[in-house]
């Protein structure tokens, strides 16, 4: 029967006919393979289950802030390497391929911007660049964006994005849970409104510190949040974790949130928030 049988050979080192890299994005929520520029269109958020993807603060910006009202301040600062830090590839080398890999120069970007012509003094993570990860620079960054806020006496939104404290700095990381709780505290004291917004993930030493202490904490649906990771604390406890576990709906459940918006409502319910902050708390 040589109907079945192949006449030519197919060589293993054809080139294949794949469709070209980037133009698809496989859905994390229900598998659907979407076309990249639609998802765009949608700030990167399923059109089938809602699943949030994660984005970059580029997008952020785009999103949630006034068109052409953002300044960037303290574009700069860089990291050092005050521990010489090496594991695999030295601190310093990781730290410069990442900024090159990115484009950014830190894990955090601070600005002004109008939201709704309303005018914010903005913190926006970027898991991007070393998993988000808080080190003296992050650190340093937010506690002047906080300091801006107090100056111009305008409100102060920060949106977490981390993994973190950033070992390679070690205690220089942990000590900037203690600087910006403290420069969030002296904002409250003249009634400035800190929105803080939590995106997937925010975890360890970032919501041990300004990602929980929001006059109003918001979440993105779906996100992880937690201080340790359910993996960790599985192990530790030796027992399996409840359904839904430190995301932001279980969160919310066990009081820690105040609420949980659509990617696409967020700057409306921002805005919202800030009028009412407007309204109720006038400024000392």
């Amino acid at each position: 029967m040589d109907w079945f049988k192949r006449k030519k050979k197919i060589s293993s080192a054809a080139p294949k006919k794949d469709v070209p890299d980037g133009l698809w994005v496989k859905c994390d929520g229900c598998g659907a393979i979407i076309y990249k520029k639609e998802l765009e269109k949608k700030y990167y958020v399923c059109a089938d289950c809602d699943h949030h993807f994660r984005i970059g603060s580029d997008v952020y910006i785009d999103l949630l802030l006034d068109e052409g009202s953002f300044k960037e301040f303290n574009a700069g600062m860089a990291s050092a390497d005050p521990l010489e830090f090496v594991d695999v590839k030295s601190y310093k080398d990781k730290y410069l391929a990442t900024v090159k890999k990115t484009g950014l120069k830190e894990a955090v970007i601070t600005g002004t911007g109008k939201i709704n012509k309303q005018s914010v003094v903005v913190a926006l993570m970027d898991f991007r660049f070393m998993g988000g990860s808080m080190g003296s620079v992050v650190g340093e960054k937010i506690g002047r964006a906080i300091d801006m806020a107090y100056k111009k006496k305008q409100p102060l939104i920060i949106l977490s994005a981390s993994g973190g404290a950033r070992m390679h700095e070690g205690v220089l990381s942990l000590m900037q849970l203690a600087k910006t709780s403290a420069k969030l505290a002296r904002l409250a004291s003249i009634n400035i409104p800190y929105i803080s917004l939590l995106t997937n993930p925010t975890t360890g030493g970032t919501t041990a510190s300004y990602a929980m202490l929001g006059d109003i904490n918001i979440a993105e649906p779906g996100a992880l949040i937690g201080f340790a990771g359910p993996r960790v604390i599985k192990q530790t406890i030796g027992q399996d974790l409840p359904k839904g576990f430190q995301r932001s709906e279980f969160v919310r459940d066990h009081g820690f949130l105040d609420m949980i918006v659509h990617r696409h409502e967020l700057k409306q319910r921002i805005s919202d928030a800030l009028k009412f902050f407007k309204h109720k708390n006038p400024v000392k």
